[in-house]
């Protein structure tokens, strides 16, 4: 196959790295890359399991020399290393920053050092905080109020400063609420995964905050990572972009369409004591849809889907959704 390429920037491209090759994004959009007829480096801080056309490198990124030699030798990294937990931002401040910020410095000065690379970072809608309107454009305030949102921008402005203080090529892609087959349910915080392993398992749907008020962007991973692909391709240096379905669900909702999927009527239990994030968070996909994106999978196709993935008995999440460690 020939490499990618694109006649908007002339990219060309034969090798990739992967940062979080091992994690649910990352091997989805490993899958992504192999059928583009890339060469792959999955980059991790854990052995994954060896996959044909993959090179695997374990690395700590938080070491910026063990960085710099992870990613050498490539022309495109696309960087979705991290905590992607929110609860263990909350829990773990210090191991958030140190995962998500230095490692983001760490690699983008790896990549300040290999001119020519591209670099696409994996942010989140995290950062928008508690939006003022929906859905959220990527030029709204972003006032996060977890610090997992925190360490998330803060990369998303490193990146913008290396763009304009080096001339790195690199450009954000926000995403929102991903589910899909492969997540880890010791470390899954999102909704459908979640409520559907509850489910499957006639165990009841733990709703946290307003069934109603809390309205979600729920993006197939498959989605995802074509709008990944599509930013890094396409996408202006320095520039953000939103990735997601562009329709936003409440958590009621959500658990009818997993009714409606499995045939079968839900248990659910709600604790609405906390309404820190009940509040609409749904992506404006104009910028990206604008380089050719559109979502394809719907949330009823995405479930049912995901329901016959995991079958009758699928190990339950346990991750708890932690969203302020205050008192009260």
């Amino acid at each position: 196959m020939t490499p990618m390429t694109t006649t908007t920037e002339g990219r060309s491209w034969k090798r990739a790295a992967v940062t979080g090759g091992t994690g649910f994004v990352g091997r989805n959009l490993i899958t992504r890359l192999l059928a583009e007829g890339l060469a792959v480096r999955s980059v991790d801080n854990r052995m994954g399991e060896p996959r044909p056309g993959v090179e695997t490198v374990t690395a700590d990124l938080r070491d910026p020399e063990q960085t710099a030699a992870a990613l050498a030798d490539v022309d495109v990294v696309f960087h979705l290393a991290g905590n992607p937990s929110g609860t263990v931002s909350v829990e773990n401040p210090r191991y958030d920053f140190d995962s998500n910020a230095l490692v983001g410095l760490n690699v983008l000065e790896a990549v300040r050092g290999t001119p020519g690379t591209r670099l696409l970072y994996l942010s989140s809608a995290m950062v928008y905080g508690r939006p003022d309107t929906a859905p959220c454009r990527e030029d709204d305030e972003c006032r996060p109020f977890y610090p997992y949102g925190a360490s998330k921008l803060a990369v998303e402005h490193y990146v913008a400063a290396y763009v304009a203080a080096y001339g790195i090529d690199a450009a954000c892609a926000r995403a929102f609420v991903v589910y899909g087959p492969g997540e880890d349910p010791s470390r899954a915080g999102a909704e459908p995964g979640q409520f559907l392993r509850w489910h499957l398992n006639d165990m009841p749907l733990r709703i946290v905050g307003s069934p109603d008020a809390k309205r979600r962007d729920f993006v197939h991973v498959d989605d995802l990572t074509a709008g990944l692909l599509i930013a890094a391709l396409r996408g202006t240096p320095g520039q953000v972009y939103n990735v997601g379905s562009g329709t936003d669900t409440s958590l009621r909702e959500l658990v009818a369409v997993i009714e409606t999927a499995t045939g079968r009527a839900a248990r659910t239990t709600v604790d609405d004591t906390d309404l820190t994030d009940s509040y609409p968070l749904v992506a404006d996909i104009g910028r990206l849809r604008a380089l050719g994106y559109t979502p394809q999978v719907t949330l009823a196709e995405g479930i049912a889907r995901l329901a016959e993935e995991l079958g009758s008995n699928p190990a339950p999440p346990t991750l708890a959704t932690v969203l302020s460690a205050a008192p009260r």
